[in-house]
């Protein structure tokens, strides 16, 4: 395994950790969520520079979208919590509470 693939992999791994173990704030949830899917781009357009396949040159591109709409949707997420709760934590969010 090359050192790139160590850092990427170690990386996905650390956010997928601190989103299975530090659940308690819902903004260090979307932190680790948008660390994994930055760790996934890099790895994808460093993948179709690597094998210089042109039919995969946009999957980095759109991976990148969706995850700028990941990321909006958690935000709007985040804030509407806030206000209706006062606090981003998510022991105090209940499903079967509204």
């Amino acid at each position: 395994m090359t050192p790139a693939h160590f850092s990427f992999s170690s990386a996905f791994i650390l956010g997928l950790m601190g989103l299975a173990f530090h659940r308690t704030h819902l903004l260090s949830a979307l932190l680790c969520l948008e660390g994994m899917m930055l760790s996934l781009f890099i790895a994808l357009a460093l993948w179709t520079l690597q094998f210089e396949a042109t039919s995969f040159s946009t999957a980095p591109m759109l991976l990148l979208a969706f995850s700028a709409c990941e990321a909006s949707a958690g935000l709007a997420l985040l804030v509407a919590t806030a206000r209706t709760h006062g606090t981003d934590r998510l022991q105090n969010l209940n499903l079967l509470q509204c």
